[in-house]
């Protein structure tokens, strides 16, 4: 097993284009800033960014965020890795590999042996991704038909959307959203230390809303590779009957086609069935039911991810940090 340098692990995963994002060294240098160790590490003809978070009395919790990246053998390269989570004391290891289902046959047996299947995941696992390969006319023909009216119409109403590098009334809105639709919001700081490390390296954009130079709405969106991924969207009480963030989203998706995209990436959505989605999404507004409802509507395919594996180091101590955090005092890593 290696232990790569940032630097060395920037190659690596150059020449793994299809690596998911939270792979990169720019994810790992983020989340050390905010109680995450990163290690990047190779063996078997593999690599993963793993990050450890410390508990008291020295312990600590280890998680692999969507990989493995590479080809090799799994159930090899997790009998390497147990050395560095022993090392950090590690409770357990979570990984959130970057597979859709159906889950592969035999993919318990054969990639993840000696770890069980955990009830709740980091990363939301389901989520809707829309195909950028197709032309303009196709992606909005894909929308429900009210979400190609409202993109239109944030356009008569003379709705403008910019690049922007101004966090702070990024930041303002999304605490206006959390709190309109109860949700956690990150610090400032969290928001401007992503951009300031993604950004330089075009891999993020901030885009805002605007009515008359007044911000009604705002994301921020990442790419890495033939992906892009929209992880953080805001928008103030204000002129709402003008819909700026479906024309938003609109600009957003036409950013990541320059960029070369194939895929957009709507991350997060409730998890449950597409028929239970749409037999409760009028009724149901709270946790992610109400940003399912904005984005269902630009089309796309609800895809799912095989969730989260656990392997576990310390029996005992694992079952008592699955009581604490299924009381929701789980942090997220996104």
């Amino acid at each position: 097993m290696h232990y790569l340098t940032p630097q060395a692990w920037d190659r690596f995963i150059e020449s793994h284009p299809d690596a998911h994002i939270l792979q990169t060294r720019p994810w790992g240098e983020l989340k050390s800033a905010y109680g995450w160790k990163p290690y990047y590490v190779q063996a078997q003809g593999l690599g993963a960014l793993v990050l450890f978070r410390k508990l008291p009395l020295g312990l600590s919790i280890g998680y692999l965020p969507r990989g493995l990246v590479g080809n090799g053998n799994w159930a090899a390269f997790w009998s390497e890795i147990d050395a560095l989570c022993r090392n950090e004391r590690a409770v357990f290891l979570r990984v959130e590999p970057n597979i859709w289902e159906p889950l592969p046959p035999d993919f318990a047996q054969e990639r993840m042996p000696g770890f069980v299947q955990a009830h709740q995941t980091i990363q939301p696992p389901r989520t809707i991704l829309i195909d950028l390969q197709q032309d303009d006319d196709a992606i909005l023909k894909g929308m429900k038909p009210k979400t190609r009216y409202n993109i239109r119409l944030a356009q008569r109403k003379d709705v403008i959307v910019r690049q922007s590098d101004d966090i702070g009334s990024f930041h303002r809105m999304m605490l206006t959203t959390g709190e309109r639709d109860a949700f956690g919001v990150h610090s400032q700081d969290y928001y401007q230390r992503a951009y300031d490390i993604f950004a330089p390296l075009g891999a993020c954009v901030l885009l805002i809303a605007e009515f008359r130079g007044q911000p009604l709405a705002g994301l921020m969106v990442f790419a890495h590779g033939g992906t892009a991924w929209y992880f953080y969207g805001a928008s103030t009480n204000e002129e709402r009957n003008r819909m700026p963030s479906y024309l938003l989203q609109w600009e957003a998706i036409q950013w990541a086609k320059r960029k070369g995209c194939a895929v957009y990436d709507l991350w997060g959505v409730p998890d449950y069935p597409e028929q239970e989605l749409e037999e409760a999404f009028l009724d149901r507004s709270e946790g992610l039911w109400g940003v399912y409802r904005f984005k269902r509507g630009f089309g796309g395919q609800l895809c799912r991810t095989i969730g989260a594996w656990d392997r576990v180091y310390q029996p005992l101590l694992y079952k008592l940090y699955q009581l604490w955090s299924e009381r929701g005092q789980s942090q997220s890593a996104t």
